[in-house]
């Protein structure tokens, strides 16, 4: 048991010295570990893995997921700074399901989507097929998640904790993302 707490206490001195740095760290790790267990589990490809997807889904958790959830945190908590505790929380959740989901749901697509190979006549089609869908999922388990983020956990964890529980969320979009689109009919 010392061991784990050894290693959690040292986790909360690093995030606490670098809280961009471990946050991107620990969203690349945890988009990585989404994707492989959407193609292994869910898309069961076994040994035909696309190694490079993986490293295209972590990249973009350590790269833009982490850093802009780090960033975006900071600014809701000074943006609703003075509000009681209960009400603050409810303004975040309502101001990031309201902006930064749609946001971060459409930036994960295109750029997965345009990293993949995708032509812009391709990533417009996943947009149209796929979009939609993955709002309306998102708005089914993430305003519980961030009303929860918002109220009980302090701002150097969030990313840590949506992350966990994004680990369910990362693998549903990994297999979204690389779901075969249909061409659109005008």
């Amino acid at each position: 048991m010392s061991l784990i707490r050894t290693a959690w206490t040292r986790y909360l001195t690093y995030v606490a010295k670098h809280p961009l740095k471990s946050q991107a760290y620990s969203a690349g790790v945890l988009f990585c570990i989404g994707d492989v267990v959407a193609q292994q589990v869910v898309e069961r490809r076994g040994q035909n893995h696309d190694v490079y997807r993986t490293v295209r889904t972590s990249a973009f958790g350590l790269f833009i997921g982490g850093p802009s959830l780090r960033g975006w945190y900071v600014l809701l908590d000074k943006v609703y700074k003075g509000s009681r505790p209960q009400v603050a929380a409810l303004q975040k959740m309502f101001t990031d399901q309201m902006i930064m989901a749609p946001l971060f749901i459409f930036t994960f697509f295109t750029t997965m989507s345009f990293a993949s190979g995708m032509s812009t006549q391709q990533v417009k089609d996943k947009l149209k097929q796929d979009y939609l869908d993955a709002l309306k999922a998102n708005y089914k388990l993430w305003p519980a998640v961030q009303l929860t983020n918002f109220y009980l956990i302090p701002l150097n964890h969030r990313v840590l904790f949506v992350n966990v529980v994004a680990l369910f969320w990362n693998t549903y979009m990994a297999w979204k993302a690389n779901v075969t689109t249909e061409p659109q009919m005008e």
